[in-house]
């Protein structure tokens, strides 16, 4: 029987939130936390670390803003230093595909006394629908410094899906699972494909790197999401991220999500819906 609780680094991030009801449906003990809970935990403030580790044993942990930003890598080590004087035993950590920061920080855990998972993942589907991407969807216009470079973007449930997997399942441990979805997509694409679905245009329109770190600024974007943006998108976003992996399928078993799986999601949640607007079906 489960009597440590399973520690959630990012209560509130897009795969924390799904790990944790998925934990919890399946009758085992979590402990999410952020910045805002009880315990807190915050990256920034070490000092806020221990508590949340303490009584612990595995933990899911996100990184905030991105494993890529230049001071991960320490943190990470600084971490995983002070969760090896108390209980924690094992560690899954969210990383992302073709960045090389990223990269760094993950050797930093697989290199410590720790058994280990680390999920490397493609681009997020959800940021269409929960992220950065949304208002331009509503709008009809959405303007991303990438041209047409595919992308085999990622269903969040999935990386939750293999998170939980990696936690419960001792067999899985100490390997690396590279996952994405099964179809490389461009931007253009993706916008057609939600166009098609909420019957309103959406229209992809490729600008200047500068053009959009700006708009961002100008929204109050703090400086390191400025950075990462920048190092996404005029670094990773080169093509080496293009090739479908077969993470999901290696550790569940059964196919990525499609792309259009996850448009259909959407549409019943209503997120696209702009009103007075007819949806198609």
């Amino acid at each position: 029987m489960q009597r440590s609780p399973i520690l959630i680094i990012g209560k509130n991030a897009k795969t924390g939130m799904r790990v944790e009801r998925r934990l919890q449906a399946q009758g085992y003990k979590t402990r999410a936390v952020s910045r805002s809970t009880s315990p807190a935990f915050d990256w920034e403030d070490p000092s806020t670390w221990r508590e949340a580790l303490e009584g612990a044993e595995s933990a899911y942990v996100t990184f905030y803003p991105d494993l890529a930003i230049p001071t991960a890598e320490q943190t990470i080590r600084d971490f995983i230093a002070m969760a090896a004087e108390t209980s924690l035993r094992h560690v899954v950590l969210l990383s992302g595909r073709g960045e090389t920061g990223a990269e760094c920080a993950e050797a930093g855990l697989q290199a410590s006394s720790f058994d280990w998972n680390v999920i490397r993942a493609n681009w997020f589907m959800q940021n269409f629908s929960e992220g950065f991407m949304i208002e331009g969807i509503l709008n009809g216009e959405l303007m991303l410094p990438a041209g047409d470079i595919p992308e085999p973007f990622v269903d969040v449930d999935d990386i939750a899906d293999v998170a939980v997997a990696a936690l419960t399942r001792p067999e899985l441990r100490n390997q690396l699972f590279e996952v994405s979805g099964p179809r490389a997509l461009t931007f253009a694409q993706c916008a057609a494909e939600i166009s098609e679905a909420v019957g309103y245009p959406v229209n992809y329109t490729q600008i200047s790197i500068e053009d959009f770190t700006q708009a961002l600024r100008d929204q109050g974007t703090p400086e390191d999401m400025l950075w990462l943006m920048h190092e996404l998108f005029t670094v990773v976003f080169d093509g080496r991220n293009s090739k479908p992996t077969p993470g999901i399928e290696d550790a569940l078993g059964r196919p990525a999500t499609d792309f259009n799986e996850y448009v259909g999601k959407v549409m019943a949640t209503g997120a696209w819906y702009r009103s007075g607007l007819q949806q198609q079906a």
